[in-house]
């Protein structure tokens, strides 16, 4: 049984899966200009993609600015991820800070969720997971890989990692070099949902080869997938638009 998860209106793991939008600017001002420009459109949740932000290692700056995104972002949950640069982030980061960094957003207040990179090591993970909990926090635990699609079984395995770990929604992300390899996601999606999993989880087949998965995520058991509004912050990702109207035809034959 699927335990789904409730934020701000939304059912996370019910019905048809819901759209998270990357913000991915470099400036406060960008960053507040593109949260007015989204807040109305039809989505379910926005990511700050903080590494993508210049100041991001001046924390009183960090804070400030994510409390000027969720004032404007007052009706859609908010996801805090710092993506490291073994994973495809845009910046470098050691650990403490890394976990100083997660710990004091999800003490502001201003984050409804926050990203935990399952591969920064156990005593990080649990560091990182009891803290943000502590504060009433969801947690995103996430593995990205750029390169390659590991085999099904790997892929199970590392989600079963991230539910073991106690974060709320298991993600992961990889890069498909055959058709093959998406399908091995798709396989290794439904097999976690239908055996394992008992909570939502969050997969996809990133590049062109693997668009199919950020649309058919729903038949296959990810209970979200990442639209964009202009600048993408991964490879594959669709305008919202064009995912809504593809999600809402898949929805509806079901």
């Amino acid at each position: 049984m699927i335990r789904t998860i409730k934020l701000k209106g939304i059912e996370i793991g019910a019905g048809a899966p819901k759209i998270i939008v990357p913000l991915v600017g470099a400036t406060e001002e960008e960053l507040v200009a593109k949260c007015e420009e989204i807040k109305d459109m039809p989505i379910h949740m926005v990511e700050w993609r903080a590494d993508f932000y210049n100041d991001i290692f001046d924390l009183e700056k960090t804070l400030e600015t994510l409390s000027k995104i969720r004032d404007v972002l007052t009706k859609l949950p908010l996801l805090f991820t710092f993506r490291t640069g073994k994973e495809g982030g845009e910046k470098d980061i050691d650990m403490e800070t890394y976990t100083r960094l997660n710990l004091a957003v999800a003490a502001s207040g201003n984050a409804d969720l926050i990203d935990v990179e399952i591969f920064s090591g156990d005593d990080v993970v649990e560091k990182n997971v009891s803290g943000i909990h502590e504060n009433g926090v969801l947690v995103i635990g996430s593995n990205h890989d750029f390169s390659a699609t590991p085999p099904k079984d790997e892929i199970v395995s590392r989600l079963r990692k991230m539910q073991d770990m106690d974060t709320d929604i298991p993600k992961i992300a990889v890069m498909p070099q055959t058709t093959e390899d998406v399908i091995n996601l798709l396989a290794a999606t439904a097999e976690m949902r239908e055996k394992y999993a008992d909570r939502p989880i969050i997969t996809m087949s990133m590049g062109a080869k693997g668009v199919i998965s950020r649309v058919v995520c729903e038949t296959f058991g990810s209970a979200m997938t990442f639209g964009a509004v202009g600048k993408t912050s991964a490879p594959g990702q669709i305008q919202v638009e064009e995912l809504k109207t593809v999600l809402d035809i898949l929805h509806s034959s079901m």
